[in-house]
């Protein structure tokens, strides 16, 4: 089985190329810090209602290392999480999070160096009182995550990789990074003006 940790030098526009726009993320989910790396893992899903942080908490204790913690609850009024969760999560060997909601702290965060993705930050956090089962399937910035998807993402958006699909994937991935790597930007440029020419003409454009 192909791991995860190999889509850490896969950009996620090679995926989104691959994939479509169905396992895109929408672009309210975005970097929380900057510049940030690449976060690349398999899926440890949690779902927490508005205003209600207690799943993702105890994720942090549950989550494998090396995993993305993908979080579906759609408020942006109260924090899932601060600067303490974050830094126990990263000592705890998780990769990252990738939130359809909001933290806070975010400086520690940023200091710390942990990727969190979300639509943003606030400053008061949430309550813990829904207890809800987790890694189940969950959906995050409108894509369906079920747990063990590999979820990659970087300053251009975040991909969910279903988990059938990671061998296939990667290997398409690798196949378009090497022939891109070997194409010179003139050899892309001539390949380009021809195609954009020729759909020019075949709708009758005229100059």
């Amino acid at each position: 089985m192909t791991d995860a940790s190999e889509f850490q030098d896969v950009p996620t526009t090679t995926l989104a190329d691959l994939l479509g726009h169905a396992q895109v993320l929408d672009l309210g989910i975005r970097s929380l810090w900057s510049p940030v790396p690449r976060l690349a893992g398999p899926a440890f899903t949690v779902r927490c209602p508005p205003g209600d942080n207690l799943m993702l908490h105890a994720a942090i204790y549950r989550a494998a290392p090396g995993s993305v913690v993908v979080v579906d609850s759609g408020d942006v009024e109260y924090a899932l999480a601060g600067g303490n969760v974050c830094a126990v999560a990263q000592r705890r060997g998780i990769a990252g999070f990738v939130v359809d909601g909001v933290i806070r702290d975010v400086g520690e965060v940023r200091e710390a160096g942990f990727p969190v993705f979300g639509r943003g930050v606030v400053p008061i956090p949430g309550v813990k009182k829904a207890v809800l089962p987790l890694n189940e399937r969950v959906r995050c910035g409108g894509v369906a995550v079920d747990p063990g998807d590999v979820v990659v993402a970087d300053e251009d958006g975040v991909v969910v990789v279903p988990g059938a699909r990671r061998a296939q994937v990667l290997a398409g991935a690798r196949e378009r990074l090497a022939k891109e790597a070997g194409e010179s930007l003139d050899a892309w440029e001539a390949a380009h003006r021809a195609r954009v020419d020729e759909l020019l003409r075949a709708g009758g454009f005229q100059g």
